[in-house]
């Protein structure tokens, strides 16, 4: 009998939600819009893709405290991307970035005990400590020379902002006005809260793998069989599946198959969290090797698997309906295993990016 061993998964779900609970103050895990700073005075500096050296945008963040380390009673980690889809390469993660950032229970920002999750519990526990980029919600390093109101993280988000408006309207109490307009232009990417939910799971061994493995790619020929008769919907036959599992590679891709099995119980799912485990590679190829994730920069310490962000989450963030648009298979985020603490506040994390195979 194959050798058990039981370890819990945190599967990631998008939902639609009020947007004042995705603030601060409440620690959400959040997808899009602006970011839910952790440390709202210590923001990191302009956020620049390493392709064209423009300013990011906010993806998502996940609120991920460590129990055991006091340094980490609050903790989230926070992706950004580039949204121009000429910095977004095959297998290639220089358009987007990853910052961790943690506080003790007792800080300088919130409230020692929980929040009530209601709409007017301490509004201002996390008052706007720094000016933010009226664009992007990013540390806002400087302000509109004539109303003195808007901030701004580069000259490229302030002419995004005189295009949606702000140039007509500059001076003071019309800033309601200008966010509806700014949400209008479809600069950010919608906004959702992420909520988890545990996937039970078993780790067997090799030998019962490959036997599955087996089964499944007399399935996938079974499709493909399907396909040229014109019978095929998806993957799984008449099962609803996202479209995003539809890119088959090869009939020899066995890692595609093992991600489209373990998918296809929860489709919906947008994300996989696992500390200290392993990811869900969608391909065979450019898996990393020993020596291809870096250390942590500010410790030295190794660097560990952390969550994954699943091509599904492209489908809620009007990323993927263009013909060249920004896409992956996985983005696997990898943190420092000692999650130190200390300076800087927002500590830049490492994430690989693995494409589908073509």
């Amino acid at each position: 009998m194959a050798e058990e061993q039981s370890r819990v998964i945190d599967l990631g779900y998008i939902e639609d939600c009020a947007s004042w609970k995705l603030e601060s103050r409440f620690f959400p895990s959040k997808a899009g819009g602006t970011p839910a700073w952790l440390d709202p005075f210590n923001l990191p500096d302009v956020i620049l893709c390493d392709k064209c050296n423009k300013p990011c945008i906010f993806l998502c963040q996940v609120y991920a405290p460590i129990e055991e380390l006091v340094s980490c009673f609050h903790r989230t980690i926070f992706v950004f991307l580039c949204k121009d889809t000429q910095c977004c390469e095959y297998n290639n993660s220089a358009n987007f970035k990853v910052f961790r950032c943690q506080l003790p229970r007792k800080n300088n920002f919130y409230s020692f005990d929980p929040p009530i999750e209601e709409e007017d519990w301490k509004p201002n526990v996390t008052p706007e400590l720094c000016r933010l980029c009226c664009v992007c919600g990013a540390r806002g390093g400087s302000r509109c020379s004539k109303c003195k109101t808007a901030s701004y993280c580069s000259k490229e988000h302030q002419i995004i902002d005189w295009k949606a408006g702000h140039k007509q309207r500059c001076s003071a109490g019309v800033v309601l006005e200008e966010n509806e307009a700014r949400k209008e232009m479809g600069f950010l990417l919608p906004q959702f809260e992420i909520v988890t939910e545990s996937e039970d799971c078993v780790l067997v061994d090799e030998t019962e793998t490959n036997s599955d493995l087996k089964t499944e790619e007399e399935r996938l020929r079974e499709f493909q069989k399907m396909v040229q008769q014109g019978k095929a919907g998806t993957l799984q036959g008449d099962d609803s599946v996202d479209d995003e599992l539809q890119k088959i590679t090869s009939s020899e891709d066995k890692q595609f198959l093992k991600f489209s099995e373990r998918i296809k119980k929860s489709p919906e799912q947008i994300l996989r969290y696992e500390r200290s485990g392993e990811p869900l590679w969608i391909s065979s190829n450019n898996i990393p090797k020993e020596g291809d994730i870096p250390c942590c920069e500010y410790c030295g310490g190794q660097r560990q698997f952390e969550f994954q962000i699943l091509p599904q989450m492209l489908n809620y963030l009007d990323l993927d309906n263009t013909e060249k648009s920004v896409d992956w298979g996985i983005l696997a985020v990898y943190t420092c295993s000692k999650s130190c603490d200390g300076i800087p506040a927002y500590k830049q994390e490492f994430l690989w990016k693995q494409d589908v195979s073509s």
